[in-house]
């Protein structure tokens, strides 16, 4: 028997897309204990499992002035020991309690993470305060981790996407401490334990800190144990700190860091831009979703898939507590350079110049509904927009509201937020490759200042 093929529009139409299922919003509870931590929950009895994370809110550039790299460093450093529990004993707990822990640093926070099976609540509870309590930063363990992030940084210098990214940060921020994403060789030399433990005295202290927990218990019960953990905790000052404004930008130029004999050259051009507290937020999510922030915006449709410029350019709206920055990235051929950063500001101007068809806005809005969707639907991905939230100090309806707010944006909300923020008169431009192979290409965009790359 011979199949009746389909009609052709049956088989080039995609499917309509089906009503957005809403988003069922577990059972959250907010208190602030008598020291000043703030306690967020959420009941997700989808698994039996917990995830919890105790921020601070200080991050490396509250010692940037300091010593570059402080906060990271004692994250590192602060799971390797406490007053009772040597490293060998934490690993022990985690593996009778089935759980994982993990500690980081970035810019503005630090933070202890712990998951694992819902039975062992109180437990992992019990471990996470005593490494914000009690950790001791064992000698041998320190120099340990110095070795290896000297290691790390001499593989950073190497290359291409680090030192950009470095690059840019220093030129949008000046001597603000944001301008500083990592420590030089010599600065983690002459660090030493004991500037890790001032840090940990000064910004590990409950005023400053953020408790959220995601998973399969009861509120009640967890605030109890929370209490138990937490509540002798001594309150301690907030610590507070005044970075210098970052400087004026006018103008376009070019910074071009000399990395010899590469084959591809690295590009990353931003400006400043705004914060998620700024009301403009989600015009400019929006904006930049079309632009670049999508897999099928218009920086991808151009130079990856039409002119195979790149396999995968990018946009960006980059949030950070006190200032914000747009960014694009193209990763091209040393002979493309020129071509790639005429497309990347022929966009640019496009999004500033024209309103976005009804048919592309719908397109994007979709896409980042769904993909927030997506985010609230595992505890993980839950913790880390409530924590988005609290850190951020939105409102607590922000989550619930976030769909509705992204399909009331108009084509005018766009044009409007790229008008504002995608600013390509004073972008400024780091290129990072071969100097010799690319300095004609960089200077067709503006003055040329020239870097090493050590």
């Amino acid at each position: 028997m011979t199949a009746t093929p389909l009609p052709r529009s049956r088989l080039s139409a995609p499917p309509a897309l089906g009503p957005e299922r809403p988003v069922a919003w577990p059972r959250r509870t907010v208190h602030t204990l008598g020291n000043g931590l703030q306690v967020v929950l959420a009941e997700l009895r989808s698994f039996p499992k917990i995830s919890a994370e105790l921020f601070f809110r200080s991050g490396n550039a509250a010692a940037a002035d300091r010593a570059p790299g402080l906060a990271d460093m004692t994250a590192t450093v602060v799971r390797t020991g406490t007053v009772s529990r040597p490293s060998n004993r934490i690993e022990q707990d985690l593996r009778r309690m089935g759980a994982e822990l993990g500690t980081s640093a970035g810019a503005d926070t630090s933070a202890i993470s712990v998951s694992g099976v819902a039975e062992f609540s109180a437990g992992l509870l019990e471990l996470m305060g005593d490494l914000a309590r009690n950790a001791v930063f064992p000698a041998e363990e320190f120099e340990r981790e110095r070795r290896q992030r000297l290691e790390e940084l001499r593989i950073e210098r190497k290359t291409p996407g680090f030192l950009a990214n470095e690059r840019l940060r220093r030129v949008l921020f000046g001597a603000h401490p944001y301008a500083i994403i990592a420590p030089t060789e010599s600065q983690v030399e002459a660090l030493r334990r004991e500037n890790l433990v001032e840090f940990y005295r000064e910004h590990y202290v409950p005023s400053n800190a953020l408790l959220v927990m995601v998973g399969d218990f009861s509120s009640e019960r967890i605030l109890e144990q929370a209490e138990q953990v937490f509540g002798s905790w001594k309150a301690g000052p907030r610590p507070e700190a005044v970075a210098p404004q970052p400087p004026e930008i006018h103008g376009r130029r070019v910074h071009l860091v000399h990395l010899p004999g590469t084959v591809q050259t690295e590009v990353l051009l931003g400006n400043r831009a705004i914060t998620r507290l700024h009301p403009d937020w989600k015009r400019l999510s929006l904006a930049n979703s079309i632009y670049g922030g999508a897999f099928n915006s218009r920086l991808v449709s151009n130079i990856r898939e039409q002119k195979g410029y790149t396999y995968s350019p990018r946009s960006g709206a980059n949030s950070l507590r006190q200032q914000g920055y747009f960014s694009v990235h193209a990763a091209v051929r040393n002979d493309v350079v020129a071509a790639t950063l005429t497309e990347i500001f022929y966009e640019l101007d496009r999004m500033r110049s024209l309103p976005v068809g009804e048919e592309e806005l719908a397109d994007a809005r979709n896409y980042m509904s769904g993909v927030f969707s997506l985010s609230v639907a595992t505890q993980d991905g839950l913790l880390g927009q409530l924590s988005n939230v609290f850190l951020n100090q939105l409102p607590e309806d922000y989550l619930e509201k976030y769909r509705d707010g992204i399909r009331s944006l108009t084509a005018a909300d766009v044009l409007a937020a790229a008008r504002k923020y995608f600013d390509s008169a004073n972008a400024q431009i780091v290129i990072v490759g071969d100097q010799e192979q690319i300095a004609e290409q960089a200077a067709l965009f503006g003055p040329v200042e020239s870097y090493n790359a050590s």
